[in-house]
């Protein structure tokens, strides 16, 4: 018996609460029965029940008046109203006092273990939510610890005007900006913080499995559906649904999410009817979405209802004044989760740090000062990143042309090798290309061949030509 998940019964039927009992210990939960709403309070003093199951008309304290007072004592606690009656009413009711769910006498055991499987999920999210809330205020203020850029002084900024509304935002930057940190940024400070936040990366699953992951899917839809699966978009109800990556969404789905976003419904994959949902939207993207609409690789009308509110995280490179801060912050950060006191580091490694272009923003020199915590000294990490190409203070004699020495060779008269010349800026050229196609490919070796109209093997030659590392 898992002792961790437990079940309270609170009704006066012997015939029903032997049945819930049944059935819940054939789930593997350990449970409690209470034949009314006066013990069934005086045992939540002794245990905590996962879920409690409550019959909306028992003796003593009523159903909704006990259901009342259990969501003040134990308001974490999903509860699973039963009716016989089935009365509009009491079903409105009952939701508004928190009830997780509703059935109706009588009811088939799958409807009874759907009922616990949505109602567990939640709480699960619910408590993620709990866990995550004192580390987001964290993560946050690594985020914006941007020196004094004003970009990042304009993304608090936005944050804290349209946190508190249901305004759909489209977060945008380069992978490892910190995307994900602002979208609980908004939750965690908006109206909806008490409530789910669901994320789903688009890019993760193919078109079929994500459709369903997204809407659910009702038993029979397709081979292998036995039973009905609620999506993320319902367990997302009147809290945030997160949608990374939205630009790798398939355009059927595309059309699926315009109807969610506006009517506020959708239906489930072999449903009949629709489902009404009450769901925040906040998506990402690190592509360029004006550019896949012009190739009709996203559908326009999805873009401008996504693109209310935008909010643009600049590359670390861009504001690497905030590097110092930054390697305090996450130094701090994991010496305290790893028991370790590195100290802070030497002069040398952080001049590199500032030197380096951070193809991986905030999260490669997040999991860079993680590694050198972890291993208790700087010099492997050290060692490795003066193997990286540079910097951002190349020399003239690697990264350009000398202009300065070719002026006066012209003025002494000297002979001047043009054929060379040319070959040198087309090689410099060329290597800033490159280097620029892989930072916005993430070094995505494929995608940026691909984009370069060039072979996969030629791309990876032509890094090694010019001194482009492969090891990243």
């Amino acid at each position: 018996m898992n002792e961790r998940t437990t079940v309270l019964v609170i009704d006066d039927d012997p015939g029903i609460y032997e049945f819930l009992q049944t059935l819940a210990m054939r789930k593997g939960y350990g449970v409690h029965t209470a034949e009314n709403g006066e013990i069934a309070l005086e045992k939540l003093d002794e245990i905590r029940p996962d879920i409690i199951i409550l019959d909306a008309v028992i003796p003593g304290i009523d159903g909704l008046a006990t259901l009342r007072r259990l969501k003040e004592r134990a308001p974490e606690v999903p509860v699973i109203v039963l009716s016989g009656h089935g009365q509009a009413r009491t079903i409105v009711e009952a939701m508004r006092l928190g009830a997780s769910d509703f059935l109706r006498k009588p009811f088939e055991a799958e409807e009874l273990e759907l009922a616990f499987s949505k109602a567990l999920d939640n709480r699960a999210l619910e408590a993620e939510v709990i866990s995550l809330r004192g580390r987001v205020r964290t993560e946050v203020d690594s985020l914006l610890l941007g020196g004094d850029n004003p970009k990042m002084r304009d993304i608090q900024e936005i944050i804290e005007q349209v946190a508190d509304t249901d305004i759909t935002v489209l977060v945008r930057g380069e992978s490892g900006t910190g995307k994900e940190v602002v979208a609980r940024a908004l939750f965690q400070l908006g109206n909806r913080r008490v409530r789910p936040f669901v994320k789903v990366n688009c890019a993760a699953l193919p078109s079929e499995l994500l459709e369903s992951e997204l809407f659910g899917f009702e038993k029979g839809a397709f081979t292998g559906a036995q039973k009905r699966k609620l999506g993320k978009f319902e367990y997302a109800n009147r809290g945030t649904i997160f949608l990374d990556e939205i630009s790798e969404m398939a355009p059927g789905l595309q059309a699926k999410l315009l109807q969610v976003l506006q009517d506020g419904e959708f239906s489930r994959l072999g449903g009949e009817s629709d489902v009404r949902v009450d769901a925040r939207i906040i998506a990402a993207t690190n592509r360029n979405l004006e550019d896949a609409v012009k190739k009709g690789e996203f559908r326009e009308d999805l873009y401008y209802r996504l693109n209310v509110v935008t909010i643009q995280i600049p590359p670390l490179r861009d504001r690497i004044d905030a590097v110092p801060l930054l390697v305090d912050h996450f130094l701090g950060m994991y010496n305290e989760q790893y028991n370790k006191s590195l100290e802070k580091l030497s002069d040398e490694t952080t001049q590199l740090l500032m030197d380096y272009h951070w193809p991986g923003n905030v999260r490669e020199l997040e999991n860079m000062i993680k590694r050198m915590v972890v291993l208790g000294n700087e010099q492997t990490v050290l060692k490795e990143l003066t193997q990286r190409e540079p910097v951002r203070a190349s020399t003239a004699d690697d990264d350009e042309l000398d202009l300065a020495a070719l002026s006066a060779g012209f003025s002494n008269g000297q002979e001047v090798d043009l054929k060379a010349i040319s070959k040198r800026a087309s090689r410099i050229a060329e290597k800033t290309v490159i280097e620029r196609v892989l930072g916005q490919t993430r070094w995505n070796r494929k995608e940026a061949a691909a984009r370069l109209q060039i072979s996969y093997k030629a791309l990876l030659y032509k890094m090694k030509e010019n001194g482009l590392s492969d090891s990243r």
